[in-house]
């Protein structure tokens, strides 16, 4: 890609210092194509340029909402002048919040499920299964998942299945369909294990439902969080694409005018050459 530049020259400290990083990581950023290539003195150090602070600006902006994996994605996209790619991967965080949103509601209609069932009281995970009572291979097929995803769900406290004392093989109860649909939604959340544990604890037991309640509503924040960070994302990145077709347009210019028309003799190049002295 042709190196865009004008007169304004920026170090890479300049860059660095602009946001808070290292020279380091502005090379690294340029290495991984998230800026443009730098242009070079006569000496061979790196020169950068409004073009290279804007890529920073947008790369920088667009990471809260995106992650660093996929904004890096956009801005080399953006850099090779691949509009669609980057636009597509922008499409799929935005398709992803939306998902997450969903799934932030399925929980809450799990936990309104969940309420009628809290009246039972905190012993009714540990009550004997009745004929309702299902396998793990059942249970794993109802919500979507491996076996052994319960099984570590019952390592980290998540499900209390008892075992059928005839065959050794774990049963799950009312209650612990309860607990694993509930631990399969925040798990959907982004929620970690060791997050999840505390919360289905409390819901186990009577009035347990204030910290999940509480955690349903920084989740509503992270959420809002992101939304946000995407728009200013957007807006930055939006910045930077305009930036580089004004550059691109200046360029077109300069090119034109170096074999454009003379006042007087035609087109440069046109007439006959000069002697040389």
């Amino acid at each position: 890609m042709r190196n865009l530049q004008n007169g304004d020259r920026l170090r890479p400290v300049d860059l660095a210092r602009g946001h808070g990083l290292s020279t380091q990581a502005v090379r690294n950023y340029e290495a991984l194509g998230i800026l443009p290539p730098a242009g070079r003195t006569p000496h061979g150090y790196r020169t950068y340029t409004a073009l290279h602070a804007g890529a920073l600006r947008a790369f920088l902006a667009l990471v809260p909402g995106h992650g660093h994996r996929t904004a890096t994605a956009i801005l080399r996209a953006a850099n090779r002048d691949a509009l669609d790619e980057a636009f597509r991967l922008i499409d799929g965080s935005h398709a992803q919040l939306l998902d997450d949103r969903r799934t932030l509601q399925a929980v809450e209609s799990a936990l309104r499920d969940l309420r009628p069932a809290l009246g039972a009281g905190a012993g009714a995970a540990s009550e004997p299964a009745g004929p309702g009572g299902i396998s793990i291979g059942a249970l794993a097929g109802r919500l979507g998942i491996r076996p052994a995803t319960l099984r570590t769900w019952e390592r980290a406290g998540l499900v209390s299945p008892r075992r059928d004392p005839r065959t050794g093989y774990r049963v799950y109860d009312e209650a612990d369909v309860r607990d694993a649909r509930l631990a399969h939604q925040l798990r959907r959340g982004g929620y970690l294990l060791e997050q999840i544990a505390p919360l289905i604890a409390q819901v186990r037991a009577a009035g347990g439902l204030e910290p999940l309640e509480g955690a349903l509503r920084d989740w509503h924040g992270r959420l809002s969080a992101r939304g946000r960070a995407l728009l200013t994302g957007a807006a930055e990145l939006e910045a930077y694409l305009r930036l580089r077709e004004s550059r691109a347009a200046g360029g077109v210019r300069e090119s034109r005018a170096a074999g454009g028309v003379r006042e007087e003799g035609g087109i440069e190049g046109s007439g006959p050459a000069p002697q040389r002295r």
